[in-house]
């Protein structure tokens, strides 16, 4: 997994093999599968790379269907659903081994003036005073797994507070609650095409917490099976995924085995850039059965 935002880049960085047909490179990695922020990266890059420059993405949605090989390329085949004055729209299915692994609909639109509103961000301590993540979790259990620590090596994590250990204020109307600040850990070239597959390799991250929250357990229990279902986000305003943005969540719901969060991000001065939705399948392994 990269380590760096250089690394980052090289791995987002698709090879074109023929007109709307990309390769996506793995690095070498200890996780059971493809990261689902990996995939969904490199799929918008895929889809940016066959749309006119003049255009921005501002919305995708996608499902993880298969988990993905570690140590196998990823092919992207694009197909064009629309290009018209003010939107493109771009349909992406990802393979590996033949069978598809993910598939992605991103939406283009030139950018113009309209309308303007957004609701402000909450108020939280900064990043420089909020929990380093690692460090944490580290000292809540010494003795767990590190193995897959340096897989994260990209990200740098500042844990602000959940609903489940009082860091963040009694909510009545929302029981389901996490904030982390995030940024890429080094700097990103200045080109905005980067920051959008950055953030949206990063925007995997941290959201099935909120909906464990009120449950009494935690991302990486091995009592729990965890899996992203789907994942869309949209774009509201540019900015850099190499500068801190707090990813404010809440779970509506979790129920039938699945966990649903919903999520703002806001920049370090309060803009609502972006939004995101995740659904996943939140299954203890002991309700198995047989322990798989």
């Amino acid at each position: 997994m990269p380590r760096n935002a250089e690394e980052l880049v090289q791995l987002l960085d698709l090879e074109r093999l023929d007109d709307n047909l990309f390769r996506g490179r793995q690095m070498p990695s200890a996780l059971p599968r493809v990261f689902g922020g990996q995939a969904a990266a490199q799929a918008v890059v895929a889809a940016t790379r066959t749309v006119d420059p003049a255009y921005a993405v501002h919305s995708l949605h996608s499902y993880f269907l298969q988990p993905g090989d570690t140590e196998a390329p990823t092919i992207f085949d694009v197909e064009t659903l629309r290009d018209g004055k003010s939107f493109a729209t771009r349909r992406v299915l990802a393979r590996q081994h033949g069978r598809p692994i993910y598939a992605l609909t991103a939406n283009f639109q030139r950018p113009e003036e309209g309308y303007e509103h957004a609701e402000p961000m909450p108020t939280v301590v900064p990043p420089e005073e909020a929990v380093d993540a690692r460090a944490a979790s580290r000292a809540l259990d010494p003795g767990r797994d590190t193995t897959h620590d340096s897989e994260w090596d990209v990200v740098d994590f500042r844990y602000v507070g959940s609903s489940a250990d009082g860091r963040l204020a009694p909510d009545d109307e929302h029981p389901a609650r996490q904030q982390f600040w995030l940024r890429v850990s080094s700097a990103l070239p200045d080109d905005p095409f980067w920051h959008v597959a950055a953030f949206t390799y990063l925007s995997d991250m941290t959201l099935m917490g909120a909906a464990l929250a009120p449950h009494g357990v935690r991302m990486g229990d091995e009592d729990m099976l965890i899996a992203s279902l789907d994942h869309s986000v949209w774009f509201h305003r540019p900015f850099r995924a190499d500068q801190w943005w707090l990813y404010d969540q809440v779970s509506p719901s979790a129920a039938g085995g699945r966990g649903l969060v919903l999520a703002k991000v806001y920049t370090q001065d309060g803009t609502l850039a972006a939004s995101v939705a995740q659904e996943a399948l939140l299954r203890r392994r002991t309700a198995l059965g047989d322990g798989s």
